[in-house]
This record gives structure tokens, sequence and C-alpha cells, in this order.
């Protein structure tokens, strides 16, 4: 069969709704200065929908830096791969500074947060390793085990019964194998916004011998008294072997990082072949991120706004009778029940009449009949934001129960119109 036939005639889960949803539900466009105010479709919607969580994507000491960083060595410096010709001593002072950050003794800069997390994965295993991992782990994490040759247990999410049991069947098998075991969680979950159980997998350290790898995207600069990640915040950061941090969230840029034992990051350097044959991290991004880091650093106060403004609407909505799960972090997932058709209804509800923009999951992400909205607050919302989209989610929320969201024409009926 032709490939490219063969591909259309599967286009997954998301890819099937493309004709009606792009555009809008996918691949939506937000103009306009990155904050909580941005145009969509040609009108000012209140968003919550950017991991901007220090609201540092518009702060003017990031945006300088920015400039001067492109103004100085353009986009093309350095160039080359680390490895050849490609490495500065402003890349070496960013590992310096992240490592102490995380208190660890060394870290290797990354391009790129997915790619990184695939790469990691592929360097630290073999066919006699065996990995253990949480069920709800990251996209990047499950397909860094596509390339793992030997055995992978997942356990349910943040079940340490479970995990128990995993743990326990792997080190049977690299008993025999004279392998290894990585574990591997993620210290805030970035759907449920739940945290990942670290103190208890690492009190497992007493009696079996793995290597812990958190991926800590959303905790990094959000969680713990000065922003260090999630180890910070549990009081475990000693017992994570590799901490993993990207720039896409808190920071508000491109590139990742991994931080560890002098030993074992200098073996990455040599190892991961995703940065031994990429192209380093441009030098503006380099120049930006140490003015982001030096922010972070030095600005509690928009760390403690933002845990203002996270409070505020999680227990608004709570108040007002809707289910946000367990989270523990930031992130804010409201759950709601339905089918995609009275998702999407529920949606255009929210942006074309409430002018309020945030992102909806639905099945295969989430079990069939379950709508998830995923609300971000941020720094730079204000009590305000906060108030009028409570008060709209409870009104939202009661439609949905009386059932003013059902689509009687077929299917999407009125997203089609929306759309054409």
């Amino acid at each position: 069969m032709n490939l490219i036939k063969k591909a259309l005639s599967k286009l997954g889960p998301l890819g099937d709704h493309a004709h009606y949803a792009h555009g809008y539900f996918t691949y939506p466009r937000l103009e306009g200065e990155l904050g909580p105010k941005m145009n969509f479709k040609g009108k000012e919607k209140l968003v919550w929908s950017l991991n901007n969580y220090l609201g540092l994507a518009d702060d003017p000491l990031v945006r300088q830096a920015d400039t001067e960083g492109a103004r100085q060595y353009g986009l093309a410096y350095p160039m080359g791969a680390r490895i050849m010709t490609g490495n500065s001593v402003l890349h070496e002072l960013l590992e310096e500074k992240l490592a102490a950050f995380v208190s660890k003794q060394d870290t290797f800069l990354l391009n790129y947060g997915y790619q990184g997390m695939v790469s990691l994965i592929d360097s630290m295993v073999d066919r006699h390793d065996v990995v253990v991992y949480d069920s709800e782990a990251h996209a990047c994490i499950i397909d860094g085990l596509r390339l793992h040759p030997g055995k992978r247990f997942v356990y349910r999410h943040n079940d340490m019964d479970d995990f128990k049991k995993q743990l326990f069947r792997a080190k049977k098998l690299t008993d025999d194998s004279k392998g290894g075991i990585l574990v591997i969680t993620e210290g805030v979950f970035g759907m449920r916004g739940d945290l990942g159980k670290l103190k208890e997998i690492a009190a497992f350290k007493k009696y079996i011998d793995f290597t812990l790898l958190v991926d800590d995207a959303h905790g990094i600069g959000v969680m713990g008294n000065h922003g260090a990640g999630t180890g910070e915040a549990l009081g475990v950061q000693d017992e994570i072997d590799l901490y993993f941090g990207t720039f896409a969230k808190a920071f508000v840029a491109i590139g990742a990082f991994v931080s560890g034992n002098q030993d074992i990051i200098q073996y990455l350097r040599y190892k991961m072949r995703s940065q031994i044959f990429a192209k380093a991290l441009p030098m503006p991004l380099v120049f930006g991120l140490l003015q982001r880091l030096e922010l972070i650093r030095t600005r509690p106060e928009l760390r403690i706004k933002l845990w203002q403004i996270t409070h505020a609407l999680q227990d608004g909505l709570k108040e007002a009778g809707l289910d946000v799960g367990d989270t523990e972090s930031p992130v804010t997932p409201v759950y709601l029940s339905g089918p995609v058709s009275q998702a999407t209804a529920l949606v255009e509800d929210l942006r074309e009449n409430h002018h309020i923009f945030c992102s909806m999951v639905v099945y295969p992400v989430v079990p069939q009949g379950t709508i998830m909205l995923r609300l971000i607050p941020t720094a730079v919302h204000t009590f305000a934001d906060v108030y009028k989209t409570v008060a709209v989610f409870k009104q939202v929320r009661q439609n949905l129960i009386a059932g003013k969201y059902a689509v009687t024409d077929g299917p999407l009926t009125e997203t089609e119109q929306i759309l054409n």
C-alpha cells in the first residue's frame, strides 16, 4: 500500500476531528502581547492557556535581554554542536548557575525538552536494564521508552502499592540480567496538576538500588521555597539522581537541562546523541535565560503572586461546586461530564459569549465521557480575572447539567457554522 494513502487512512484520534477543529479547537491563533488578555479571531479574550507562570514573557528586563542577546550575537552564534565548535563561556555559565539553583553538582544544557528527554532515556539504559514509570508520564517519556530495547514496567498513577510491585518485578529481572533499574516520574503532572510521589519513591532506595529520574517541567521556577522545583518542595532534592527541567514553562523560552552528580552529567555530555549531533542552543537564548534565571532567583514576589492567584482560582472553583481534582500546583483542571459534542459547544460558549479562552481536553487523553478544561494561572492575572472566571464556570456547569449544550442537528453543527 502507498505510504501516503496509508497515513491518510489513519488520521488518529486528534486528526479525525481536524476537518472542523483546525484553527479553533486545535491550532488556534492567539495574537497580541503575551499575557492574560489576547486576541482570538479578532476579539479580546481572557486567556488561561499559557504556561507563563511567573509572567516573564513580557517582563521588560527579559525582553531587553532577548534583544541585547540578538544584537550582540545573532541567531547563528555559536556555530556547530557544542562538542565540536558550538561551546561558549555563556553556555557553561548558565549550566553552572542552574546546577547551583537546583542544588546539584553539574548541569548539561539541552536544545529542546521533548527531544532531550527522549535522548536522555536512550543514553541511560540498554537491553539489560529495566525502566519503571508512572502511567501518566508525558509523551516525551513514552517516546523515549519506545527506543528502550529492554523491559519496562508501568505502575498505576501515583499508586505506591503498584509501584512497589513493579519495582520488585524489575529487581528480579535485573538480578538475572546484571542490569540496572531506572525509575521515571514527574514532579508536577501537567494535566492533573498533582505531584509525583517523590518522597515515597525515594524511600524505596533503602531496599533496592535504582536511579531516579524526575521530569519537573511544570515544577522548576514554581515549586519550593526558592522555586527550585518539586524536589525542593517535598524535601527530597538530594534523592533525585537526574533532575530534568525545561525552559518552556516558567522560563518562557526554548530548551531544557538535566542536573545531577558531576560524573553522570559528564557521561551524558559524551553520550546524548541529540546534543552531540545537533547545533548548540543559540546564544541569544542562552543570554536571555541567564536573565530569566536571575529574576526567578531574586524576585520571589512573582512566585508569591502566582500562588495567590492559584489559590483564589482553585478555592473559588471548588466553592462554586466545580471539581478540580487533586491538583497541588498551579495547573488547574476542571472536570465535567459529557460527550465531545457537548464539550465543543461548551467551549464555544466560553469563547464566543464569555470571552474566556482555556484549553479543552477530551478522549483519548481523558476517559470517554469526561471533559477537562485546563486553566493555567499566572502572576500577571488579576483577582478580577479570577472572579469573572469562577462566575462564568459556575454558569456553564449549570448549562451543561441542564442540557443546553446538547447538539440536536447532528454533531458539531454549531462548530462548523463558526468555522465557516
